[in-house]
């Protein structure tokens, strides 16, 4: 039943109410009733109906205790308490739609905001298409407050706000023939996008594809809270069947059934696990599933990637070390100019500083590279050799090597057949790792591990820093698993990552978080869960999110049903009449709701 149906069985069951007092007013008792009649039955045909459409899809339908209630109101004449039943019912549907609207707010405007067509200029002009039709090279105009629709390049320097994508409130510059990616919005003028790829495969596509799942997926602990709901059904009926034996009062027995109710099962676990996964993605977690989100809580073993989780991932030249003789600008320029032919993640990171510091890069020529040592070539008609300490060391003698710090990259240059100088590298930590890691133990995390490929060294030196209970550093894919599963004998895992060596780990783990920001599809399609923001310290806010969640389900569903118990045990023995009891079930249902929906918020943890 959808929320305009439940909308429409609100307003029916309101107005047979209120014309029915009216009319009792009025000293027409007659046409009262059959008011009050009227607006029970209808309300109580359309819940025939869907308990009907839920037996039929083989999921039990636990609304059945308000069907016996207003059933049975009407059986005994009862109409008031009949009307009031339907009142309370038709507004707890609506209640609960509007209640798991609100906890989904964040995933559905991420919906929302998916365009549906594009305009394709071509020699013909502008057509407008959708953006199924849209094709790799494609040029698209995008115009000012529009959604990129695909993955693309900037043909123009283009102002864009990714606040979807990154959780950064102010837009930022992007210069020609820069990536953009689906999903931010073109914040400025008009601006042209070539398509890298269709629109099924681009980013936001991706994004809307785990949004769909993650709201179509069941939680386990709902499923769970359905199979008790079974049980308090047979209990609601035993009390009332009971009731109405000892007493030989019906009136008792439809009290109790007006004020069972499973609802504080049934609302208060989905709204609860919802509405954190809704907290995780306002802060750009997405979590893939409530299942996931359960998992999630209990974690106690938390392993990171250093590459690119830990670390920013980005390289940076952080020391020049000229040979003796050689000006420290000359090596910088020259050792950049032939960096330029290469796609190596270091030699971006110099070419990048030799820009910043105002240089301008002569194109290199003769270029030979040899794959993970290094490349050779001439800039300006003199010879160039940058790589590794062997690569450079077949072009130049070289003096014995200078230790440098752990956790540096070291580049040797050699120019005309002589040692130049070397170049050092580092991968910072991310400014967030070690607070991250900090409040990740706050959240329950008893064990941290850092789990990386690169050298000892600079392992040990990040694991120190973020303070890791292990580190293990030189691991392939392969042996990451077996760290994986000799760490689940400490507890439930989560396993944090960003590259396509860390999939593996991320889909064995019991819960895996993956780095997409910056990082390949591989882990993000291995994960339960995606951090769409360049910021780690993100993971520690959806465990508080999954953690406060799974509390505020538990402690609703604790209080609702005792409360429901208290309040049939009454009207058992005669303290409550069918109309009272009906005001307190609608009474708990509301204050079950709103206590789910708490989980929305940051608790007092999160924030020490």
């Amino acid at each position: 039943m959808d929320e305009t149906a439940k909308r429409y069985l609100l307003i029916a069951a309101g107005c047979g109410l209120a014309m029915g007092l009216a009319l009792r007013l009025a000293g027409l008792p007659t046409l009262s009733s059959l008011s009050l009649a009227a607006g029970t039955a209808v309300v109580l045909g359309a819940l025939l109906v869907q308990i009907a459409r839920s037996i039929a899809q083989r999921d039990f339908a636990l609304d059945v205790v308000a069907a016996l209630a207003m059933a049975g109101a009407l059986a005994l004449g009862e109409w008031l308490a009949g009307a009031v039943v339907a009142l309370m019912f038709a507004g707890g549907q609506v209640l609960e739609a509007r209640a798991s609207a609100r906890a989904r707010r964040e995933m559905t405007a991420l919906l929302a905001r998916q365009p549906r067509t594009a305009l394709r200029q071509d020699a013909s002009g502008l057509t407008e298409i959708p953006i199924e039709a849209i094709r790799p090279g494609d040029r698209l105009l995008i115009r000012k407050g529009e959604v990129l629709p695909v993955d693309g390049r900037l043909e123009a320097p283009a102002l864009l706000d990714e606040a979807a994508l990154t959780g950064e409130p102010l837009p930022v510059t992007r210069p020609a023939g820069d990536a953009a990616r689906s999903g931010a919005t073109n914040a400025g003028e008009s601006l042209v996008l070539v398509a890298l790829r269709p629109a099924a495969e681009s980013t936001y596509a991706a994004i809307v594809r785990l949004v769909e799942g993650a709201a179509a997926a069941k939680p386990p602990m709902a499923r769970l809270a359905e199979r008790w709901s079974v049980a308090f059904l047979a209990a609601t009926l035993a009390l009332s069947g009971l009731a109405w034996l000892l007493t030989g009062d019906p009136a008792r027995a439809l009290a109790v059934l007006v004020i069972a109710t499973p609802c504080p099962l049934l609302l208060a676990v989905p709204v609860a696990l919802v509405a954190g996964m809704n907290r995780a993605a306002r802060a750009g977690v997405l979590v893939k599933s409530g299942a996931a989100l359960e998992r999630l809580a209990s974690v106690s073993v938390l392993v990171l990637d250093k590459t690119g989780t830990l670390t920013e991932g980005r390289p940076r030249l952080v020391s020049i070390q000229p040979a003796p003789g050689v000006a420290e600008g000359d090596l910088l320029r020259l050792s950049a100019a032939l960096d330029q032919a290469s796609g190596h993640v270091l030699a971006e990171a110099l070419v990048a500083a030799a820009r910043a510091a105002g240089h301008d890069l002569p194109m290199p020529g003769e270029v030979r590279e040899e794959a993970g040592a290094g490349l050779a070539g001439l800039v300006e008609g003199r010879a160039i050799a940058i790589g590794t300490r062997g690569f450079a060391g077949r072009h130049a003698p070289l003096p014995e090597a200078a230790p440098h710090e752990p956790g540096t990259a070291a580049v040797t240059v050699a120019i005309d057949g002589r040692f130049a100088g070397t170049l050092l590298f580092r991968d910072a930590l991310r400014a967030d790792a070690p607070a991250m890691v900090a409040a990740a133990r706050r959240a329950g995390i008893a064990r941290v591990v850092l789990l990386s490929g690169d050298a000892e060294a600079p392992a040990q030196a990040v694991g120190r820093q973020v303070g890791a209970d292990a580190v293990f550093a030189d691991h392939d894919p392969a042996r990451k698993l077996a760290v994986i599963e000799a760490e689940r004998r400490s507890g439930r895992v989560l396993m944090v990552g960003d590259g396509v060596n860390d999939a593996p780990a991320l889909a064995m783990a019991d819960v895996g978080i993956a780095m997409a920001a910056r990082g390949s599809a591989a882990p993000g399609e291995a994960a339960d869960a995606v951090v769409l923001v360049d910021r780690l310290d993100r993971v520690a806010t959806a465990l508080f999110a999954a953690r406060r969640a799974q509390a505020i389900a538990k402690q609703s569903v604790a209080v609702g049903i005792t409360l429901s118990i208290l309040g049939m045990v009454a009207a058992a023995l005669g303290y409550l009449s069918p109309v009272q009891g009906a005001l307190i079930q609608e009474g708990i249902d509301v204050a079950v709701v709103l206590n789910a929906l708490r989980a929305l918020g940051p608790g007092r943890d999160e924030t020490t």
